[in-house]
Protein backbone atom coordinates (compact mmCIF):
# COMPACT_ATOMS: atom_id res chain seq x y z
CA UNK A 1 0.00 0.00 0.00
CA UNK A 2 1.31 3.43 -0.97
CA UNK A 3 0.08 5.94 1.58
CA UNK A 4 -0.89 9.28 0.06
CA UNK A 5 -1.25 11.12 3.37
CA UNK A 6 0.47 10.63 6.72
CA UNK A 7 -1.16 12.36 9.71
CA UNK A 8 1.13 12.89 12.68
CA UNK A 9 0.40 14.09 16.17
CA UNK A 10 3.25 16.26 17.42
CA UNK A 11 3.81 16.31 21.19
CA UNK A 12 4.47 12.83 22.54
CA UNK A 13 4.50 11.31 19.04
CA UNK A 14 6.55 13.05 16.35
CA UNK A 15 8.49 15.20 18.82
CA UNK A 16 10.72 13.69 21.46
CA UNK A 17 10.60 14.94 25.03
CA UNK A 18 12.97 17.79 24.06
CA UNK A 19 10.28 18.92 21.55
CA UNK A 20 12.49 18.03 18.60
CA UNK A 21 12.12 16.00 15.42
CA UNK A 22 15.12 13.70 15.34
CA UNK A 23 17.38 13.98 12.26
CA UNK A 24 16.52 10.41 11.25
CA UNK A 25 12.78 11.04 11.32
CA UNK A 26 13.16 14.41 9.59
CA UNK A 27 15.12 12.86 6.73
CA UNK A 28 12.55 10.09 6.34
CA UNK A 29 9.66 12.58 6.18
CA UNK A 30 11.48 14.62 3.56
CA UNK A 31 12.07 11.49 1.47
CA UNK A 32 8.43 10.47 1.66
CA UNK A 33 7.22 13.96 0.80
CA UNK A 34 9.54 14.01 -2.22
CA UNK A 35 7.77 10.86 -3.43
CA UNK A 36 4.43 12.69 -3.38
CA UNK A 37 2.99 11.74 0.02
CA UNK A 38 1.42 14.62 1.94
CA UNK A 39 2.60 15.08 5.54
CA UNK A 40 -0.01 16.65 7.82
CA UNK A 41 0.61 17.56 11.45
CA UNK A 42 -2.50 17.03 13.61
CA UNK A 43 -1.94 18.74 16.91
CA UNK A 44 -3.42 20.54 19.87
CA UNK A 45 -0.96 23.35 19.17
CA UNK A 46 -1.73 26.59 17.38
CA UNK A 47 -0.60 27.33 13.80
CA UNK A 48 2.18 29.57 15.08
CA UNK A 49 3.91 26.89 17.12
CA UNK A 50 3.33 24.02 14.69
CA UNK A 51 4.03 25.50 11.23
CA UNK A 52 7.70 26.26 12.13
CA UNK A 53 8.30 22.50 12.34
CA UNK A 54 6.94 22.13 8.80
CA UNK A 55 9.24 24.97 7.75
CA UNK A 56 12.14 23.16 9.40
CA UNK A 57 11.42 20.18 7.14
CA UNK A 58 10.94 22.38 4.07
CA UNK A 59 7.40 21.04 3.63
CA UNK A 60 5.41 24.18 4.34
CA UNK A 61 4.92 25.71 0.90
CA UNK A 62 1.95 23.53 -0.04
CA UNK A 63 1.24 21.76 3.25
CA UNK A 64 -1.42 21.78 5.94
CA UNK A 65 -1.61 21.56 9.69
CA UNK A 66 -4.68 20.49 11.63
CA UNK A 67 -4.51 22.53 14.83
CA UNK A 68 -6.39 23.06 18.09
CA UNK A 69 -7.15 19.32 18.13
CA UNK A 70 -9.11 19.54 14.90
CA UNK A 71 -10.88 22.85 15.40
CA UNK A 72 -9.02 24.43 12.46
CA UNK A 73 -7.07 23.41 9.37
CA UNK A 74 -4.49 25.91 8.11
CA UNK A 75 -2.45 26.09 4.90
CA UNK A 76 1.18 26.23 6.01
CA UNK A 77 2.38 28.36 3.11
CA UNK A 78 -0.25 31.09 3.10
CA UNK A 79 -1.55 30.73 6.71
CA UNK A 80 -5.05 30.67 5.19
CA UNK A 81 -7.69 29.02 7.37
CA UNK A 82 -9.00 26.22 5.17
CA UNK A 83 -11.67 25.08 7.62
CA UNK A 84 -12.67 25.80 11.21
CA UNK A 85 -15.33 24.80 13.74
CA UNK A 86 -16.57 27.95 15.50
CA UNK A 87 -17.97 27.68 19.04
CA UNK A 88 -20.75 29.62 20.74
CA UNK A 89 -18.60 31.53 23.25
CA UNK A 90 -21.40 32.50 25.64
CA UNK A 91 -21.96 28.81 26.33
CA UNK A 92 -18.46 28.67 27.81
CA UNK A 93 -19.41 30.95 30.71
CA UNK A 94 -20.31 28.12 33.18
CA UNK A 95 -17.00 26.38 32.46
CA UNK A 96 -15.07 29.61 32.94
CA UNK A 97 -16.92 30.25 36.22
CA UNK A 98 -16.01 26.74 37.41
CA UNK A 99 -12.33 27.34 36.62
CA UNK A 100 -12.27 30.66 38.45
CA UNK A 101 -14.06 29.15 41.43
CA UNK A 102 -11.60 26.24 41.64
CA UNK A 103 -8.48 28.27 40.76
CA UNK A 104 -7.81 26.34 37.55
CA UNK A 105 -6.12 28.13 34.67
CA UNK A 106 -7.83 28.37 31.28
CA UNK A 107 -7.33 30.14 28.00
CA UNK A 108 -9.57 30.94 25.03
CA UNK A 109 -8.29 30.31 21.51
CA UNK A 110 -9.09 31.70 18.11
CA UNK A 111 -7.18 30.22 15.18
CA UNK A 112 -4.07 32.36 15.73
CA UNK A 113 -4.52 34.03 19.13
CA UNK A 114 -4.63 32.97 22.78
CA UNK A 115 -6.55 34.98 25.37
CA UNK A 116 -6.15 34.64 29.13
CA UNK A 117 -8.40 35.78 31.94
CA UNK A 118 -5.92 37.51 34.25
CA UNK A 119 -2.22 37.34 33.31
CA UNK A 120 -0.98 38.68 36.65
CA UNK A 121 -2.76 35.88 38.53
CA UNK A 122 -1.43 33.03 36.40
CA UNK A 123 0.22 30.17 38.25
CA UNK A 124 3.95 29.70 37.76
CA UNK A 125 3.43 26.55 35.69
CA UNK A 126 1.12 28.38 33.29
CA UNK A 127 3.57 31.27 33.00
CA UNK A 128 6.35 28.82 32.11
CA UNK A 129 4.14 27.18 29.48
CA UNK A 130 3.38 30.48 27.77
CA UNK A 131 7.02 31.56 28.01
CA UNK A 132 7.89 28.65 25.72
CA UNK A 133 5.44 29.99 23.13
CA UNK A 134 7.27 33.29 22.85
CA UNK A 135 10.07 31.77 20.78
CA UNK A 136 7.42 31.23 18.08
CA UNK A 137 6.18 34.81 18.33
CA UNK A 138 3.06 33.65 20.14
CA UNK A 139 1.97 35.86 23.02
CA UNK A 140 -1.14 35.84 25.19
CA UNK A 141 -3.65 38.66 25.26
CA UNK A 142 -6.16 39.74 27.87
CA UNK A 143 -9.58 38.24 27.17
CA UNK A 144 -11.97 41.02 26.10
CA UNK A 145 -15.74 40.94 25.97
CA UNK A 146 -16.97 38.38 23.46
CA UNK A 147 -18.30 41.12 21.20
CA UNK A 148 -14.80 42.55 20.83
CA UNK A 149 -13.26 39.38 19.42
CA UNK A 150 -12.70 39.71 15.68
CA UNK A 151 -12.23 35.98 15.00
CA UNK A 152 -14.37 32.96 16.00
CA UNK A 153 -13.60 31.15 19.24
CA UNK A 154 -12.37 27.62 18.48
CA UNK A 155 -11.23 26.17 21.79
CA UNK A 156 -11.17 26.62 25.54
CA UNK A 157 -8.11 24.92 27.00
CA UNK A 158 -7.85 24.13 30.70
CA UNK A 159 -4.46 23.61 32.34
CA UNK A 160 -3.83 22.10 35.78
CA UNK A 161 -2.45 19.19 37.75
CA UNK A 162 -3.61 15.69 36.76
CA UNK A 163 -5.56 15.47 40.03
CA UNK A 164 -7.33 18.79 39.37
CA UNK A 165 -8.22 17.78 35.85
CA UNK A 166 -9.41 14.31 36.83
CA UNK A 167 -11.93 15.99 39.12
CA UNK A 168 -12.81 18.66 36.56
CA UNK A 169 -13.37 16.06 33.85
CA UNK A 170 -15.53 14.03 36.22
CA UNK A 171 -17.62 17.06 37.19
CA UNK A 172 -18.07 18.34 33.66
CA UNK A 173 -19.01 14.88 32.40
CA UNK A 174 -22.21 15.24 34.45
CA UNK A 175 -23.18 18.43 32.63
CA UNK A 176 -25.24 18.53 29.45
CA UNK A 177 -22.45 18.67 26.91
CA UNK A 178 -22.71 21.47 24.37
CA UNK A 179 -19.09 20.84 23.40
CA UNK A 180 -16.65 18.10 22.52
CA UNK A 181 -14.64 17.67 25.74
CA UNK A 182 -11.28 15.99 25.25
CA UNK A 183 -8.47 15.11 27.61
CA UNK A 184 -5.71 16.22 25.28
CA UNK A 185 -2.83 15.50 27.64
CA UNK A 186 -2.15 14.70 31.27
CA UNK A 187 -2.29 18.41 32.13
CA UNK A 188 -4.97 19.59 29.66
CA UNK A 189 -8.69 19.46 28.96
CA UNK A 190 -10.00 21.04 25.75
CA UNK A 191 -13.54 22.14 24.97
CA UNK A 192 -14.39 22.54 21.27
CA UNK A 193 -17.34 22.55 18.90
CA UNK A 194 -19.23 19.30 19.26
CA UNK A 195 -18.17 18.20 15.76
CA UNK A 196 -14.53 19.26 16.06
CA UNK A 197 -11.90 16.52 16.36
CA UNK A 198 -8.72 15.47 14.65
CA UNK A 199 -10.67 12.73 12.90
CA UNK A 200 -13.36 15.00 11.44
CA UNK A 201 -10.78 17.56 10.33
CA UNK A 202 -8.64 14.84 8.76
CA UNK A 203 -11.69 13.45 6.96
CA UNK A 204 -12.58 16.90 5.58
CA UNK A 205 -9.04 17.49 4.32
CA UNK A 206 -8.79 13.99 2.83
CA UNK A 207 -12.09 14.38 0.99
CA UNK A 208 -10.95 17.74 -0.35
CA UNK A 209 -7.75 16.07 -1.58
CA UNK A 210 -9.71 13.03 -2.87
CA UNK A 211 -7.77 10.65 -0.64
CA UNK A 212 -9.49 7.52 0.66
CA UNK A 213 -9.13 6.53 4.34
CA UNK A 214 -7.20 3.36 3.38
CA UNK A 215 -4.56 5.58 1.78
CA UNK A 216 -3.93 7.36 5.10
CA UNK A 217 -1.55 6.44 7.93
CA UNK A 218 -2.06 8.21 11.27
CA UNK A 219 0.24 8.07 14.30
CA UNK A 220 -0.64 9.43 17.75
CA UNK A 221 -0.25 8.96 21.48
CA UNK A 222 -3.26 10.22 23.42
CA UNK A 223 -7.05 10.20 23.69
CA UNK A 224 -7.43 13.23 21.44
CA UNK A 225 -5.76 11.17 18.69
CA UNK A 226 -8.29 8.33 18.79
CA UNK A 227 -10.63 9.80 16.19
CA UNK A 228 -7.90 10.14 13.58
CA UNK A 229 -6.40 6.72 14.37
CA UNK A 230 -9.82 5.18 13.84
CA UNK A 231 -10.50 7.13 10.62
CA UNK A 232 -7.19 6.30 8.96
CA UNK A 233 -6.69 3.05 7.13
CA UNK A 234 -3.71 2.41 9.38
CA UNK A 235 -3.83 3.87 12.88
CA UNK A 236 -0.67 3.55 14.96
CA UNK A 237 -0.01 4.36 18.63
CA UNK A 238 3.44 5.04 20.02
CA UNK A 239 4.56 3.00 23.01
CA UNK A 240 4.19 5.90 25.46
CA UNK A 241 0.42 5.97 24.80
CA UNK A 242 -2.15 5.03 27.47
CA UNK A 243 -3.28 1.41 27.24
CA UNK A 244 -6.73 2.39 25.90
CA UNK A 245 -5.14 4.22 22.96
CA UNK A 246 -2.88 1.27 22.20
CA UNK A 247 -5.89 -1.05 22.26
CA UNK A 248 -7.74 1.11 19.74
CA UNK A 249 -4.79 1.27 17.31
CA UNK A 250 -3.99 -1.18 14.53
CA UNK A 251 -0.37 -1.32 15.61
CA UNK A 252 1.94 -0.06 18.35
CA UNK A 253 5.39 1.31 17.57
CA UNK A 254 8.31 2.46 19.72
CA UNK A 255 8.01 5.56 21.90
CA UNK A 256 8.45 9.17 20.82
CA UNK A 257 11.95 9.07 22.33
CA UNK A 258 12.90 5.93 20.38
CA UNK A 259 12.06 7.04 16.83
CA UNK A 260 8.71 5.28 16.80
CA UNK A 261 7.49 7.39 13.87
CA UNK A 262 10.62 6.59 11.88
CA UNK A 263 10.17 2.86 12.46
CA UNK A 264 6.70 2.99 10.89
CA UNK A 265 7.90 5.12 7.97
CA UNK A 266 10.62 2.54 7.39
CA UNK A 267 8.23 -0.40 7.66
CA UNK A 268 5.32 0.90 5.59
CA UNK A 269 6.89 3.47 3.28
CA UNK A 270 10.21 1.81 2.60
CA UNK A 271 12.41 4.76 3.57
CA UNK A 272 15.75 4.19 5.25
CA UNK A 273 18.29 6.74 6.48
Amino acid sequence: MQYRLIALDMDGTLLNDDHEITPKTAAALQQIAAQGTEIVFCTGRTPLNSIPYMEQLGLHHEGHVIVHNGAATVHTGTHEIVHQFAMEPQALEPYMHYCRQHHIHFDINTAFDIYVDSPEQMQAAAQQMYAKFQSFGLTTQLLPHWSELEQPVLKMSVFGTPEQLDQTHSDWSLWTQAFNMQRSGEFFIDLMHVQASKGTALRALAEQRVIAPEQIMAIGNYYNDLSMLQYAGLGIAVDNSPIDVKAAADEVTASNNDDGVYQMLNKYCGVSV
